[in-house]
């Protein structure tokens, strides 16, 4: 047998050995196909969705950060590798030899060297097997289809992350490059948000109600150079006279007319929608994430001494993730010791020594693409006092009744605005703010948001339904420097447990890490199986 083959029967016969030894518990094949058919259900006729995966980013040098896989894309194909392309059609195409199909998957090709350094690639074979495409491709193959986008009523898009090239041929840089001259894509032919939100008020507005636009426009200008510079919006304010003001007011009337075929807004929304309320399989992978931050929460408790570090605290949950087999850190962890708590995404975790200060751990596991967000915040030598007490039970029992609101049909605002009212009038009882009314910034953030392949994830944000899956994360700092007693200074404390809406009420997912403060000092006083862990040291 030549060189070449027995490297690659090696290789193949080594791949097939290990592939049985992964974890088999990811979303099935089945569900990112009912995601797909849920999606194509939404597409009006003669419509086309195009979907890419992330990029490697580089770290350094020869070095790439650990790749993460774009959720969108993830959740539509279960493809957890760059360099891809989602085709979604929304009715039935035929190719040349008469065969149908409705969507396409492009993947990044098979290459035995490639796959000795950094491993195996799933390859078509595998997206047909594996994933459940009928139509998979190579992705380089993208470059070269002869996929007609103008021919089409509505091709769907997300925003591009195609700014790093890694010079791999067929990387997504390629391939968007490739779908932009296809679909004669434009960046100029689309309106933001915000300046689509202004032209529609300037256009429904009758002339008489133009100073009120103006006032929009106005407040608008201070928070955006985009619209302060805009050369219509300007002319518009500017008008010397009504007729001025109308010929300028056609002219926005037709600049919101598109242009171009290409909608940026129908798949983030619509996927936004999709995504808020969690199937059976998401709500089972998330139940477990959110058990493995909160066992996390609980061996921190009990081994938890005041010599120790930020970073070592850090260290021991993320430990915890690894042990239960969770790929990462949903997001950068957050271990806030006395006036770092305080500071609400703190994420250098570098004092040496957490002392006797009050400590805030806000992490949580990634676990098969879902991420859990779970927070506690608990006293460094194991006991609260007077002060730190009063202001954490201030916040147990704000969040306390949020979390009774989660409920279908409620307002998903209705929570934070019920925190809101005991925080405040708890804070003005202990004359930490002047009136119950006072503004402030004691409590700076919302209180409720979709946790899911995204530790934010994406929702409309109206009303609680069955299966959704929200955080309950009040929170009350008070900074050292605050116009308040100095006994409350450094103290930042905040709760967070992760709530699954059912028809029964809320169920908290995170309940297994004490919350109150009583519950608290007694796990604190548990012992921990670290504490005989004890390394060289280093300095000596």
């Amino acid at each position: 047998m030549r060189p070449l083959k027995l490297f690659l029967f090696l290789f193949l016969l080594f791949s097939l050995h290990f592939s049985a030894q992964i974890p088999t518990d990811f979303l099935s094949k089945d569900f990112h196909k009912n995601r797909r058919e849920v999606l194509r259900s939404k597409m009006p006729k003669n419509s086309v969705a195009v979907v890419f995966a992330n990029p490697l980013r580089n770290r350094a040098n020869d070095v790439d950060y650990v790749f993460h896989q774009d959720p969108n894309f993830y959740y539509l194909t279960g493809y957890r590798e760059p360099n891809g392309v989602l085709v979604l059609f929304s009715e039935n195409q035929t190719d040349t030899e008469g065969n149908t199909y409705n969507e396409i998957l492009y993947v990044q090709q098979r290459d035995a060297r490639a796959e000795q350094w950094n491993g195996k690639r799933l390859g078509v074979e595998g997206a047909k097997n594996e994933l459940g495409f009928d139509m998979a491709f190579n992705a380089s193959e993208f470059l070269n289809s002869d996929i007609n986008f103008k021919g089409f009523d509505k091709v769907y898009i997300e925003k591009f992350n195609d700014d790093y090239r890694n010079l791999s041929g067929a990387d997504l840089f390629d391939l968007v490059k490739s779908f932009k001259m296809k679909a004669e894509y434009n960046p100029d032919a689309y309106l933001s948000r915000m300046k689509e939100y202004v032209y529609n008020n300037i256009a429904q507005a009758p002339i008489e109600s133009s100073a009120n636009v103006i006032n929009i426009i106005d407040r608008l200008a201070t928070r955006s150079e985009e619209i302060k510079n805009d050369e219509l919006l300007n002319a518009y304010k500017t008008a010397a006279s009504d007729a001025i003001r109308k010929e300028v007011q056609q002219k926005i009337s037709l600049a919101l007319t598109p242009s171009t075929n290409i909608d940026l807004d129908f798949l983030p929304g619509t996927l936004a929608t999709m995504r808020e309320v969690k199937t059976a399989q998401e709500v089972k992978l998330l139940r477990k994430a959110v058990r493995i931050s909160a066992v996390g929460q609980i061996e921190v408790m009990k081994a938890m001494k005041p010599h120790m570090s930020e970073t070592e605290l850090q260290g021991i949950h993320e430990f915890v993730y690894k042990k239960y087999g969770a790929e990462y850190e949903g997001y950068p962890s957050i271990v806030g010791a006395g006036n770092n708590g305080c500071i609400l995404h703190y994420i250098e975790n570098n004092k040496t020594k957490v002392g006797n200060d009050l400590v805030l751990m806000d992490l949580g596991a990634e676990y098969r693409g879902f991420t859990a967000d779970v927070t506690r915040t608990i006293p460094a030598n194991g006991k609260f006092t007077k002060e730190q007490k009063q202001i954490y039970d201030l916040v147990y029992e704000a969040q306390e009744a949020g979390i009774a609101l989660y409920t279908i049909g409620t307002k998903m605002s209705a929570p934070n605005q019920a925190a809101r009212k005991i925080v405040n009038e708890g804070l003005f009882k202990l004359g930490i703010i002047k009136s119950v009314d006072e503004r402030h910034n004691y409590f700076p953030h919302g209180t409720s948001h979709h946790i899911g392949l995204d530790v934010h994830d994406p929702g409309n944000y109206n009303t609680f339904e069955e299966n959704m899956i929200v955080t309950m994360e009040p929170g009350i700092y008070i900074p050292e420097g605050s116009p308040c007693d100095k006994k409350w200074w450094g103290i930042g404390i905040r709760i967070e447990d992760d709530i699954l809406v059912t028809k029964n009420g809320p169920v908290n997912l995170s309940e297994e890490a004490p919350r109150t403060t009583e519950a608290i000092e007694a796990m604190m006083a548990k012992k921990s199986v670290l504490d005989e862990f004890i390394l060289p040291d280093l300095d000596e």
